[in-house]
């Protein structure tokens, strides 16, 4: 176990949290009292306060009720980030129901099989919460509290989405996790029971006190990052979230302006799309004191740039996935910190990570293996699917598909996925290492590698590049990479294209790059 400093630990926190025996609604509760008349979410003129979301998530929970949700029931909710979002969120919890979060962009037919297969006695959209909520008191009603708090499915960018079974206490605590590790705090319950923050972490290193950060949000709610860190986590802060409807780069820069604003958090899709827009040069940045990002790897590149506009934050990383509630690793945020790039920093309260060969055995310190996890926050299994379970669940550890070194300061680096590894006459190629040569490449706006299968060698890396430059070609970038790599790592193809498929969660959707390249073999 690497042994925790003041250059990768929050600064007078413990390595152990004590976490309230609490369901998820006592993050609401708390915060009503807390903030109160402050606003917690804005989208364009409209505004909901923290007493407003408490009293409307009471009377959606009550209207659940009347129509015979029960305890332990799954609520579907199948919406956008909207206002009638965390109020349907926070009602199901409030209800003692569990949260179904449906993905609006899916087919019918996919959702409908989702919503089946959670066993959903209700779907909710956008316009039903007014209903569901009118006429009902404006008080949580006293009911029991089912055990799991979401049945969240995977994004299924590698396979099937499965269930992953999230119970109350995990939910609190990866938002406690992370909540904490962010602003430098304890958990603490207020005198009705209500779930609080006590702020003990120093000005100079948390200068963002809570009650006092703003935010633009595009991180899907429907998504585990954006339910955590997105929601349950700003609102236990006291943060003013605005909502964006899609992502438009001069609107957000604008908005980012003006609202003086911050944070900046999202998947590195978000940072890339900022990046390209020619606003960004002209923008004032200066209130920014923090930008995270998850979900998938940001290039070194990416956070040089980000370091240089905003002057004034923290950039940092964080891993994780569904199978964790949300958070396993997180990179410092407090101001001396030491924050490596190209890692997403170390394991957060309570959580151990290892990596291991597929024997099950730890690998060498710098070396490559599965990343493993073991946690509170470490979910209870997959939904009706006992035979996936057992396949990720092994020891007490959570086998994560993810390849990855541990330095011997204990910072991660995430290498690849083990799916997304590629094996040429049995040399392992990773390709994120290539995608990090073209993500510097001053004519490259985003780039994905992916293998093409080859009888003779087994598989091509090749690459798909959004070029930021229309008269750079494939073969250009191909030599560029080329030349910084062993022949085995060599690109044999770049495909130059207008975009790099990504799920709503900002994930590369590599299937779909392979499903391209099968259909032109």
């Amino acid at each position: 176990m690497p042994v925790r400093t003041h250059e990768s630990w929050p600064p007078g926190l413990p390595g152990s949290l004590a976490y309230p025996d609490v369901p998820v609604g006592a993050i609401l509760a708390g915060s009503v009292r807390r903030y109160g008349d402050r606003v917690a979410f804005a989208r364009g003129d409209e505004e909901l306060t923290y007493t407003a979301l408490g009293e409307r998530a009471a009377a959606f929970a009550g209207g659940l009720i009347a129509r015979g949700v029960a305890p332990g029931d799954r609520v579907a909710l199948r919406m956008p980030n909207c206002l009638e979002y965390p109020v349907a969120y926070y009602g199901t919890m409030l209800a003692g129901a569990t949260f179904v979060p449906v993905n609006p962009l899916l087919p019918p037919p996919v959702a409908a099989r989702q919503i089946a297969d959670a066993g959903a006695v209700l779907t909710v959209t956008a316009p039903d919460v007014a209903g569901i909520a009118d006429g009902q008191p404006t008080e949580a009603p006293d009911v029991e509290v089912g055990e799991l708090a979401h049945l969240a499915y995977t994004g299924g960018t590698t396979g099937e989405s499965k269930g992953v079974r999230i119970p109350h206490r995990n939910v609190v605590v990866n938002t406690l996790q992370y909540a904490c590790w962010g602003s430098g705090s304890l958990p603490a319950l207020d005198e009705h029971g209500g779930l609080v923050l006590d702020q003990v972490g120093d000005e100079a290193e948390w200068p963002t006190r809570l009650g006092t950060a703003v935010a633009i949000n595009l991180t899907p709610w429907f998504h585990a990052m954006g339910t955590i860190a997105g929601l349950n986590a700003l609102v236990l802060m006291g943060y003013t979230t605005v909502l964006h409807d899609r992502l438009d780069p001069a609107a957000y820069l604008a908005d980012a302006q003006r609202l003086r604003i911050t944070a900046i958090g999202g998947a590195p899709a978000l940072f890339a799309a900022l990046l390209a827009c020619p606003d960004i040069a002209t923008t004032d940045l200066s209130s920014v004191r923090a930008i995270s990002s998850g979900a998938a790897p940001m290039p070194v590149e990416m956070i040089r740039r980000l370091r240089e506009l905003a002057p004034e934050a923290v950039v940092s990383e964080g891993y994780g996935l569904t199978e964790v509630t949300m958070a396993a690793t997180l990179g410092p945020v407090h101001r001396s910190g030491t924050r490596k790039a190209g890692t997403v920093g170390v394991p957060v309260f309570d959580t151990e990570v290892a990596i291991l060969d597929p024997d099950g055995a730890a690998v060498p310190t710098g070396e490559r293996g599965e990343v493993c996890i073991r946690g509170p926050q470490v979910m209870t299994g997959y939904h009706h699917r006992q035979d996936a379970t057992d396949e990720v669940l092994r020891e007490g550890w959570l086998h994560t598909g993810d390849v990855g070194i541990l330095d011997e300061d204990g910072y991660l680096s995430i290498v690849d996925r083990m799916k997304d590894m590629l094996l040429y006459k049995g040399y392992n190629v990773y390709p994120r290492e290539l995608e990090e040569i073209l993500a510097e490449h001053p004519a490259v706006l985003a780039a994905a590698v992916v293998g093409k299968p080859d009888d003779a060698v087994g598989e091509l890396p090749v690459a798909f590049v959004v070029p930021a430059d229309p008269s750079v070609t494939g073969e250009d970038l191909m030599a560029a990479v080329n030349e910084r790599v062993v022949a085995y790592k060599r690109l044999r193809a770049v495909y130059l294209t207008d975009q790099i498929p990504i799920s709503a969660a900002g994930k590369v959707l590599k299937r779909e790059l392979r499903d391209r390249l099968a259909s032109t073999s």
